[in-house]
């Protein structure tokens, strides 16, 4: 084996992070086949899309909890990735600059279940990009956990009342009896800050050192290992929240179409109808500002109303304006119309089996 302390330990780092990354990657599939069935189970409920925080668009459930599957399934191909390059054996380096004794460091690599065989002995003992990687690919991940985790904090409060989670994930207050504390997401989405500073560490750390080896790089492991196990950790207790988690579908549906979320629904339907789409957008406008100024939406608006407003009106607004309707007619791969999102579903199964 060559026998340098260099080389062993770099070898003790990469079995360990060939087994984490298996491990980070096992997680992700997990929390993916709960984010599924909750599509699954909720395939009609529909939502109110957001953009700057302030209702867009109506989507359905599925497709937003399926954003964060394809979120998720990124994560697991980058993780796939550093796997390839964490499965290199150093032994044999020695030092820095190989071994006189005839070691046969190609069997050594069958031997441990290696694929390849490092090809430059001062890189060998010098690199921590396996491992700066790897934690790279996991702060992505508590990225992703972090901006799920802040929208179930959000639409578990009572403004919001779009989510209740379940007590074994919820805490109260010391004080306060009637508390329902989110504390399980707002962990996750603290702890994705300290895997973003295990990340630096290592980035820091490696920065300035000359080749090859040198006692700075004592420091790497702890920040690899506490990035494993926070965000290995995050990803088992969201998958806990998500599988337990109850969605108040009506809520959300009696959302959806507030504050003209199918407004844009409206000009589409005049451009289908010929009207160019500076036009439809002031027509469009016109049917909002009637509604503001009477304190109603477009939704309660009857025909007569809306061709008041434009006389090229006939009833197939009213289609376009209603939340299913607005929903059903984004068609395009990849949107939120039921049969589109059934593709995704279809698609998701597929990658998990």
């Amino acid at each position: 084996t060559a026998r340098s302390r260099n080389d062993q330990i770099a070898l003790d780092v990469r079995l360990y992070l060939k087994d984490a990354l298996q491990a980070a990657q096992a997680e992700v599939r997990a929390l993916q086949g709960a984010l599924v069935a909750r599509a699954e189970e909720h395939i009609g409920a529909i939502l109110p899309g957001y953009t700057h925080l302030q209702r867009a668009q109506p989507v359905l459930l599925s497709h937003h909890l399926l954003a964060y599957f394809w979120m998720l399934q990124r994560d697991y191909e980058r993780l796939s990735e550093c796997l390839v390059r964490a499965d290199v054996l150093p032994l044999g380096a020695a030092a820095l600059a190989g071994t006189t004794f005839p070691i046969d460091r190609f069997q050594v690599a069958k031997t441990l279940g290696f694929a390849s065989v490092s090809v430059n002995s001062l890189d060998t003992v010098a690199d921590r990009d396996h491992q700066i990687e790897s934690i790279s690919a996991l702060s992505l991940v508590a990225l992703h956990l972090s901006r799920l985790a802040e929208e179930l904090v959000l639409w578990s409060t009572p403004e919001w009342g779009f989510a209740r989670l379940s007590d074994a994930f919820s805490t109260g207050s010391s004080i306060m009896p009637q508390k329902r504390n989110p504390d399980s997401m707002e962990l996750v989405r603290g702890k994705a800050a300290r895997v973003f500073g295990d990340l630096t560490t290592l980035w820091s750390l490696v920065k300035n050192l000359p080749l090859a080896y040198n006692r700075d790089l004592q420091e790497d492991k702890e920040p690899l290992f506490d990035a494993f196990d926070t965000v290995i950790a995050s990803l088992q207790i969201t998958r806990g929240v998500i599988s337990t988690t109850v969605f108040n579908t009506e809520k959300m549906k009696s959302v959806a179409g507030g504050g003209f979320a199918t407004a844009t629904d409206v000009a589409d339907y005049l451009v289908r109808r010929g009207i160019p789409f500076r036009e439809a957008h002031e027509i469009t406008g016109a049917a909002v500002r009637l509604c503001e100024g009477a304190g109603r939406e477009l939704e309660d608006l009857s025909l007569a109303e809306w061709q008041q407003i434009d006389e090229r009106f006939d009833d197939g607004v009213l289609g376009a304006v209603s939340v299913e309707g607005s929903v059903g007619a984004r068609q395009s791969y990849g949107g939120t119309a039921p049969e589109r999102v059934k593709e995704q579903l279809e698609s998701a199964r597929q990658l998990l089996a």
